[in-house]
């Protein structure tokens, strides 16, 4: 297998890339090549330490910065997001992971790639911790406007996934709405919900926030403006947790030996709530498989978002999205 790492894509470009692609390579022995300026990545990669063996570097001159619209794409067109997905469309790559400009990262994957057949809109897919396990939430970021066929897409999509990635048989699948019965939330949910009741999907109905972390449901559909201000409010609150926990249990020497004998049950908390852990979305309904990081990711975040690429993989994923949707049209 080769991962894809598009090594000019976060806010600290390249140095968590090439950290992470040293770490990666060795912990999934698997090969990974790094797309970006060769001088810049050769001269960052001999500084870096660990086994290099399985790391190698592909000459991109360009860079996307975060600010970056179509026109700046067009005139860049040696950019290191354009030529790392173009190793994929040659087939020298299995995944590609970045984690530049969001919206490049799509307008790139359709120019690339294009959709897989019956697909409209791709989406962002991101996996939450509920109470006893995960719960898949989509479209996070992709869609701001939808409508009612893209999210019945949303849920056929995130069905797939969460059968492939987290293992569930037959995934329960909610709209996420105000209230939990039929008649509430806005025109786009009164309108997506009986499509939904008209598939062959295990439809549970409407559902609050409340029911999604409660574990009510394991496929959270919702259009992308929604989904993004549910993940990041998510992460801010997770934030606070941690950081006032911590601030809490240091504040005296009292709290510091509960803190010591509770050690264990904080670390999984922490790692719960950490988005590191997952690391990349990967942008399903792409004619291949590529995965999109936040900005400020680290190395470690970047470790883990080669992972979801690698279980992607593994698990056959692009092939179960293209079977669902050939079964379905």
């Amino acid at each position: 297998m080769t991962i894809i790492l598009d090594a000019m894509g976060s806010d600290e470009r390249p140095k968590p890339e090439i950290q992470a692609a040293v770490i990666a390579s060795q912990a999934f022995q698997e090969d990974i090549i790094l797309v970006g300026d060769k001088q810049v990545l050769t001269k960052n990669l001999a500084a870096t330490q660990g086994d290099k063996a399985r790391v190698r570097i592909v000459h991109a001159p360009e860079a996307l910065d975060m600010e970056d619209h179509i026109a700046d794409a067009r005139r860049k067109k040696q950019n290191s997001m354009r030529v790392g997905m173009e190793l994929i469309r040659e087939g020298v790559g299995d995944a590609f992971v970045t984690a530049g400009n969001t919206g490049m990262a799509m307008y790139y994957a359709i120019k690339s790639f294009g959709t897989i057949k019956g697909v409209t809109r791709p989406c962002l897919c991101a996996v939450f911790p509920v109470r006893n396990g995960h719960a898949v939430i989509l479209d996070i970021g992709a869609n701001a406007e939808c409508r009612p066929d893209f999210l019945v897409q949303f849920a056929m999509m995130g069905k797939v996934y969460a059968h492939s990635l987290l293992g569930l048989p037959n995934p329960r699948v909610g709209l996420l709405s105000n209230g939990e019965e039929e008649g509430k939330g806005n025109d786009l949910v009164r309108e997506t919900h009986p499509l939904l009741k008209n598939t062959q999907l295990n439809f549970i109905g409407n559902v609050e926030g409340k029911e999604v972390f409660d574990g009510a449901v394991d496929v959270v559909v919702t259009d992308g403006f929604t989904g993004n201000i549910v993940l990041k409010s998510t992460e801010a609150v997770a934030k606070l947790i941690v950081d006032t926990l911590k601030e809490e249990l240091m504040g005296s020497f009292r709290s510091k030996m509960g803190a010591l004998l509770a050690k264990p049950a904080f670390q999984k908390l922490r790692s719960m709530l950490d988005p590191a852990e997952t690391g990349a979305a990967p942008l399903l309904g792409i004619n291949a498989l590529v995965f999109v990081g936040h900005g400020r990711s680290d190395a470690r975040a970047l470790v883990s978002a080669i992972g979801s690429a690698k279980q992607a993989v593994d698990n056959h994923l692009l092939d179960n999205l293209r079977q669902e949707f050939t079964n379905n049209i």
